[in-house]
């Protein structure tokens, strides 16, 4: 069986908080982890140890990564699970980042290892992040869906909770074995609009971020995502302008949103398509030959 190498391994983590969130089904327009790769690098991060990826990963779903371009040492780098360390400053707490691509096999003894681990480094609250695509227009807050193996956890988020049943992940997964371990844990989900499938949700993320700064009680400098989730919107919005069918979309799910209980928005076109006519215009824009 696979174990984690520890590089650094660190001894001295001041009552840490585990976040975790993985690339793939779980993660709709990376809003997911881009919230986790945003407190690696605001917070300076640093790699504690890796998950051998022998036992977990289908190599032809997700493909090492070789490098030609120096002839005299080409390099091969394969999917991986990386522990990284975080010490907010201020904080009085430490954040223990884990993430990667989704694994494609084993999924009780992949999370097994990761609590595990955490139960070594003394973990007392295990929080996973994803993000999902929805029926939302991009213009308004972020509403998330939170849950916790205790309601206090989430008190003050104002997040939805959750009314899904269907296929879950390994997000799904690795908070369900956590709650039956009786670790303290809290599962939060941003939702993303359909048609903007294909870019980054840095708004998303920033939703995400905040979220976890009310339920650790730490400051984490979520504002510094504030740009970021900006341009997305605008991004959005001026492809969004430049084609009817996308606008008559967004005003629906905009009056949806705004409407307490939400309504119904009508017939809708299909995500797929909407989504690829998004994408068309992005590239015409990004080539120079469109104009928002």
């Amino acid at each position: 069986m696979s174990r984690i190498t520890w590089e650094d391994r660190p001894s001295d983590l001041r009552d840490p908080v585990l976040v975790a969130a993985f690339r793939g089904w779980n993660d709709a327009a990376a809003a997911a982890s881009g919230a986790v790769t945003f407190l690696a690098e605001r917070h300076r991060a640093r790699r504690a140890g890796s998950l051998d990826p022998e036992d977990f990963f289908d190599f032809q779903v997700t493909r090492p990564m070789i490098d030609l371009s120096d002839a005299a040492a080409p390099s091969l780098t394969w999917p991986e699970i990386e522990i990284a360390v975080a010490r907010p400053e201020g904080g009085g707490r430490d954040l223990v980042l884990m993430g990667g691509p989704e694994p494609s096999m084993r999924w009780r003894t992949f999370s097994a290892l990761l609590l595990d681990a955490a139960d070594a480094l003394g973990i007392g609250l295990v929080v996973t992040l994803g993000s999902l695509l929805a029926d939302v227009p991009h213009t308004r807050p972020v509403r998330l869906t939170g849950f916790g193996s205790d309601e206090s956890l989430i008190a003050g988020l104002g997040s939805r909770p959750p009314s899904y049943v269907g296929p879950t992940g390994i997000t799904g997964v690795l908070h369900h074995m956590a709650n039956d371990r009786g670790m303290a844990s809290v599962s939060l989900w941003a939702p993303s609009s359909h048609y903007a499938a294909g870019l980054s949700n840095a708004k998303a993320s920033l939703a995400l971020v905040r979220a976890l700064e009310t339920v650790t009680g730490m400051g984490l400098g979520a504002g510094a995502l504030q740009a970021a989730a900006l341009a997305y919107e605008q991004q959005v919005t001026h492809a969004v302008e430049s084609d009817a069918r996308l606008q008559a979309l967004v005003e629906q799910l905009e009056r949806a949103a705004d409407t307490e209980p939400v309504g119904d928005t009508g017939p809708l076109p299909s995500g797929d398509d909407l989504a690829a006519e998004l994408e068309r215009y992005l590239r015409e824009y990004e080539g120079g030959e469109g104009t928002p």
